[in-house]
């Protein structure tokens, strides 16, 4: 279960896991063991399942970000090719999905040339029967945070 603290310790450290438990514990008024037994407690049981470093894809020249609808002629229920497109380094995202399409996947990449690549990487995969791309025109909203705020007290785990 989850507390009001622990749910402040989670907004904290989603707006910044890099924070040493005295800051939070100084923003929260409390003492840095008490946050370190929480955040502890709070990875032991699955709340946070790691932290993870957020590179800006444009520094590093991969500006263009699209968005790809993937059409497969598998099983219902089957995921391998989700495994499989998993596998090819440029995609970042693939989401299961109900409806027409079986996959969504989400890449970073530099250019149209990358693309073409990227979809020839994908047409590899057996199984695959059609895709969809669609280029991204600006990121208006991209985050990892989950809103903690609509979450009762006393959410278990």
């Amino acid at each position: 279960m989850i507390d009001k603290k622990d749910k402040q310790i989670l907004n904290i450290l989603q707006e910044n896991c890099r924070l040493s438990n005295a800051e939070i514990a100084r923003r929260m008024n409390m003492v840095p063991s008490a946050i370190l037994e929480r955040v502890r407690k709070l990875e032991k049981k699955g709340f946070i399942s790691g932290y993870e470093l957020r590179l800006d894809p444009k520094a590093l020249g991969l500006s263009l970000t699209v968005i790809t609808l993937v059409k497969t002629e598998e099983n219902v229920g089957s995921t391998r090719i989700g495994l499989d497109l998993a596998r090819i380094p440029e995609i970042q995202e693939v989401y299961f999905t109900a409806g027409e399409y079986s996959y969504m996947v989400k890449a970073r990449i530099r250019d149209t040339d990358a693309l073409t690549s990227l979809l020839q990487k994908m047409g590899a995969v057996s199984g695959i029967r059609d895709t969809r791309t669609t280029f991204v025109l600006d990121t208006i909203k991209e985050s990892a945070g989950l809103n903690l705020d609509s979450l009762e007290s006393g959410t278990k785990k």
